[in-house]
């Protein structure tokens, strides 16, 4: 193959350079289809192949400079047998085509809900990503903050992700009430929507500056309709302060590489990765089940001589291989708790925050009830999540999630949840 010559001029190749790329790409004869024999479960799904990757048009690319005008077939591209072309033979493609009739039947209430959420996670998705957004993090928040001492200071970000989320609520006629870890109270948004949403809007925001990966969550009940004789304030708190057990439906969406949107409706766990060429989210993972056991425990271990004795000893031990498991944990901590927990739910182990720190209402509940409803479990060192009562909008917990058995092993210790919170500043 010609050597590409790498010489610059300001930011451009030399167009000689340019021209033996496109003859050189031109020249190559890719196989008209190419198809994983024995694909890698642990990298790729049952239902992906490998299939080429065909461009058209190229002279209107920007990375090509208006040069390349042939034709090419990169066999590189991966493509979703549960496409849209192949629907009929391998199921449902998209999360509307899923929850609707023809799939697991959620009701039409609760597919336009979703459809506004799909909405506002994919601005989210363009904020995120997009070149602005460190000068409107260092920008004076916006909006009423509505700080206070249990609370973490909101930043921008989190402000204007709350706001979108908010107004896409409104606009979907379907949501009676909000409450958000932005806002000190719930916002009552109609009398009649039959949903009640719970939200983190951007969790992870703390550190986007450095692109680590982001998340929003989402947890969902029905209004309690025998409390719509209570004043606005009341009734607006309890129907956001129900048990986890109470979920209609739960889902993240993960900001990274791709756009990921996990959710389940009670029976299962799946998750669709954002098409940006159709706008579409297409389920990429269908029925997740976190393996029983795994090898992965996530926690910040630097906070290790604040822990208590039990979780010091248990973290010891899987370090060592001398736990239940006879291999050796690795440790994988990212600080982002919405992708700690996609790679926990995806590989298993144990993803952990041992003080009082995360919310109940907010994070703990959503993400247990996905955990679930893939095999795994949530816990706060010693109760099911989804079995506790919350009493506080913004009540925070120790949080462990992961795989069954992990759990289960992590808890037989005893003293695991960090009594002693010094505070840690970033």
């Amino acid at each position: 193959m010609t050597k590409i010559k790498k010489e610059k001029t300001g930011c451009f190749f030399y167009t000689k350079s340019i021209k033996m790329l496109s003859s050189t790409i031109s020249s190559l004869n890719f196989p008209a289809r190419t198809k994983l024999s024995s694909p890698n479960p642990a990298i790729f799904p049952q239902n992906y192949n490998l299939v080429p990757f065909c461009t058209e048009n190229m002279a209107s690319s920007p990375l090509s400079g208006g040069l390349i005008n042939s034709r090419v077939d990169l066999p590189i591209a991966i493509c979703c047998k549960n496409a849209s072309v192949d629907s009929a033979n391998s199921g449902f493609s998209t999360l509307m085509e899923y929850m609707g009739k023809g799939g697991v039947d959620v009701g039409d209430d609760l597919v336009l809900l979703f459809g506004h959420l799909e909405y506002a996670s994919k601005k989210i998705a363009a904020l995120v990503a997009s070149p602005f957004n460190s000068s409107l993090n260092n920008n004076v928040a916006i909006g009423n903050t509505g700080t206070s001492s249990d609370r973490d200071k909101p930043k921008p970000l989190d402000i204007v992700s709350n706001e979108i989320i908010l107004s896409s609520l409104r606009n979907s006629g379907k949501v009676a009430v909000m409450a958000s870890e932005e806002d000190e109270c719930p916002v009552w948004i109609t009398d009649d929507g039959p949903f009640v949403v719970v939200m983190d809007p951007l969790d992870g925001s703390r550190n986007i500056d450095a692109s680590i990966p982001t998340g929003t969550i989402f947890g969902i009940y029905r209004r309690l309709v025998e409390i719509d004789h209570l004043p606005v304030e009341e009734k607006a708190l309890l129907n956001c302060l129900q048990s986890g057990s109470k979920l209609v439906a739960a889902a993240y969406v993960l900001y990274s590489s791709a756009t990921i949107l996990c959710a389940s409706f009670g029976s299962g766990t799946h998750a669709f990765t954002l098409d940006h060429t159709t706008g579409d989210f297409l389920m990429t993972h269908p029925n997740i089940n976190i393996p029983p056991r795994g090898q992965i425990y996530s926690v910040n271990d630097a906070r290790y001589f604040d822990w208590p004795e039990g979780l010091k000893q248990y973290i010891d031990t899987i370090r060592q291989g001398k736990g239940q498991h006879p291999k050796k944990y690795s440790a994988r901590y990212i600080c982002s708790l919405v992708a700690d927990f996609h790679r926990t739910l995806l590989y298993g182990g144990v993803a952990m925050n041992p003080r009082n720190h995360l919310r109940l209402v907010y994070e703990a509940n959503p993400l247990s009830f996905l955990v679930e409803k893939a095999g795994g479990r949530g816990s706060d060192g010693k109760n099911r999540i989804l079995s506790i009562q919350p009493v506080k909008l913004h009540q925070r917990l120790p949080l462990f999630l992961g795989s069954w058995e992990d759990i289960e092993e992590l808890q037989s210790y005893g003293d695991v949840q960090q009594k002693v919170n010094p505070g840690y500043d970033v």
